[in-house]
């Protein structure tokens, strides 16, 4: 398996296929095997590459220091180190956070961003959010990982026939390094980048399912702060989107890349300089 090192730390990836790059951003405590049912689809028409976290998946565990600004300056490394030229940057969850730091702090980096379940803040604001914010953190450190994955898998996937899916996310979750996944929980709550963004200059588009976490009326605000974004509910659909509903899902998103690189290749002929 391939690896990198940044940062001081040593980062697995993954890297398929040919054409404009695409980086592939993962949720907390998962890895680049979010998105199995998306590589085959995109490596047909883009150089695939997947990134695990520092502390996640096959990467360097450690769980000191982390916050979402570390983790987008990771990524903003293996682009250079790859030398990936205005690559697309996808991220699910917090995945999409960290594709939101990154750019802002580098608006020149990416060629377009595709946030997935996300936002660009998890600041509480009213009582309620303080109260599930204190919740979340008190019972993961509290409960095993074991049983995290189980409650986890059965609000993501609940059908009956979705077994399968709630019983690879639990084998999965329970690979997590229990301190990595506490020091990646603390850096997104009370993380944002909300007043940035209108530093944010290429495209974007922002997925939600109908019944993520977050309402999408949310979601709906922060894409009418940006420029060139829209918004794309899939239907029938919860947190894990990609998994649940991956042929809408790659459908969507490889629409609105060849949207992206069909207006660059037009401009760029219209104005080579």
């Amino acid at each position: 398996m391939p690896q990198i090192r940044l940062n001081d730390c040593l980062f697995h990836y993954t890297d398929q296929g040919s054409g404009p790059p695409l980086l592939l951003l993962h949720g907390l405590g998962s890895s680049e095997r979010d998105w199995e049912y998306q590589v085959p689809a995109l490596t047909e028409h883009y150089r695939v590459l997947c990134l695990d976290s520092r502390g996640h998946g096959q990467t360097e565990k450690g769980g000191n220091g982390y916050s979402i600004p570390l983790f987008a300056a990771d990524c903003l490394a293996f682009i250079q180190a790859m030398e990936l030229e205005k690559p697309h940057i996808v991220g699910l969850s917090m995945g999409g956070m960290i594709a939101f730091q990154l750019a802002t702090n580098s608006p020149e980096t990416p060629a377009s961003l595709t946030i997935v379940n996300s936002a660009p803040e998890v600041i509480p604001r009213r009582p309620a959010e303080y109260w599930m914010a204190g919740k979340r953190l008190f019972f993961a450190h509290i409960l095993p990982m074991r049983a995290i994955a189980s409650g986890l898998g059965k609000m993501l996937f609940p059908k009956p026939d979705q077994q399968h899916h709630r019983d690879t996310f639990q084998a999965r979750w329970c690979e997590n390094d229990r301190r990595s996944y506490l020091a990646s929980l603390r850096a997104i709550v009370g993380w944002g980048v909300s007043a940035q963004l209108d530093r944010i200059v290429c495209p974007v588009l922002v997925v939600s399912a109908d019944q993520d976490y977050t309402p999408v009326e949310q979601k709906r605000n922060y894409v009418s702060r940006l420029g060139d974004a829209r918004l794309e509910v899939i239907a029938d659909s919860r947190h894990a989107t990609p998994v649940d509903q991956p042929e809408a899902f790659n459908s969507l998103l490889l629409d609105f890349l060849q949207q992206v690189d069909a207006t660059r290749t037009l401009t760029h002929e219209i104005d080579p300089a």
